[in-house]
């Protein structure tokens, strides 16, 4: 028996060797060290605890903990990530998000569920639940005034390229109609305080504007989702005919860079500094008052190192304005330096490291362009 669980042992540490079982198979985390002996996957354990909840479909060990016999171990040399990979994710639409371990909890269990419990791309050609550019439904979404959260018809039209909303279900004219082309969506769960909370924004004159809205189910928040990036998808692909899908793909949804508190002071750098929530969406930096905020009450453009944008570490010396915060830092334009402060050193670096990353870009010439469009900070 001793020998029979050594062999087993050291079989199933061979194939939990190979390149291809390196990251996990859901969200791509390094070093899993649990697997589906019924899938013959490999997997991190986040996401294990996903397929625990789908024991008809995967059943889940750990790779250093519990006992692989022979036929189990045999089952996962068969299959691993590569092979399995090559069925469920066979004909996934370009535009799905494929969601990553450091994404949200919603968006990693519906793409787990559509892969081996629904099955959504082991078919080409397959029709889903957000592949047909239109989607109808209802999404509660919080009152821009008020902050309460109220059922709203929501219509995404392929045809028309817009998102429409009503705020009664026989309302003939919609309260916003918004062109797909500048709408973005993110999952927020935590700002919103719901697992399923999507935030979807849009330029209006230039100035970003949020809407706040969740499902309670996460199958259908997480299609909306998708059905955004579709029909953005398809209305890019008329837009820029010669642009490869990948790159169409690339001007998709995206997830904010960074987001937190800090401290800012005016642009006479002597007005006290004040507490608000910072949004950095590439190259928009947008403050708010409230996270929730429906507008930001001022945004700056962070442009490129090459056209005279810096950040630096600290507040210049003979800053005067007062602040409860001491980790500071600034960021250089051609037109002013913006002051900020950060609660703690370990924000300060986030910070630095995200306006580093832009600085660092080339800007596009449409960048370029919508530079002068901007707002600057009240």
């Amino acid at each position: 028996m001793a020998g029979g669980h050594e062999r087993s042992t050291k079989a199933l540490k061979e194939v939990w060797r190979r390149a291809e079982n390196s990251l996990c198979a859901d969200c791509g985390k390094p070093d899993p060290d649990w697997a589906s002996s019924t899938l013959g996957v490999f997997i991190c354990l986040s996401c294990s605890g996903i397929h625990r909840n789908i024991p008809s479909i995967s059943k889940v060990k750990s790779l250093k903990m519990d006992h692989w016999d022979d036929a189990q171990v045999q089952f996962l040399a068969k299959h691993g990530n590569a092979v399995t990979k090559a069925t469920y994710e066979a004909h996934i639409p370009i535009y799905y998000y494929q969601p990553t371990y450091n994404d949200c909890q919603v968006l990693r269990e519906q793409w787990i569920r559509a892969k081996y419990e629904r099955r959504e791309f082991t078919e080409p050609g397959k029709q889903l639940p957000y592949s047909d550019g239109v989607k109808e439904g209802i999404l509660w979404k919080r009152g821009r005034d008020n902050g309460q959260f109220l059922p709203r018809k929501f219509l995404l039209s392929e045809r028309e390229g817009c998102l429409k909303y009503f705020t009664k279900q026989d309302a003939k004219e919609p309260k916003i109609n918004v062109k797909i082309d500048v709408i973005n969506a993110t999952f927020q769960p935590v700002k919103i305080g719901n697992p399923n909370g999507l935030q979807i924004t849009y330029l209006k004159d230039n100035k970003t504007r949020n809407i706040f809205v969740y499902h309670e189910s996460g199958k259908e928040v997480v299609d909306w989702f998708n059905a955004i990036r579709s029909v953005q998808f398809h209305y890019l692909k008329v837009a820029f005919p010669i642009a490869s899908d990948n790159e169409i793909k690339n001007r998709l949804t995206r997830n904010f860079l960074k987001e937190g508190y800090m401290e800012k002071t005016g642009p006479k750098q002597r007005e006290a500094f004040k507490k608000r929530w910072f949004t950095l969406d590439h190259r928009r930096l947008m403050y708010f008052k409230d996270p929730l905020d429906a507008f930001a009450k001022g945004e700056v453009f962070v442009g490129s190192r090459e056209n005279g944008y810096s950040v630096q570490k600290g507040l210049p010396s003979g800053t005067q304005g007062n602040f409860s915060w001491h980790h500071g830092l600034t960021i250089v334009t051609p037109d002013r330096e913006y002051l900020f402060t950060c609660e703690t050193e370990t924000d300060q670096l986030d910070w630095i490291a995200a306006f580093t990353s832009v600085i660092n870009q080339a800007m596009t010439p449409q960048e370029y362009a919508s530079k002068c469009l901007d707002a600057l900070f009240l």
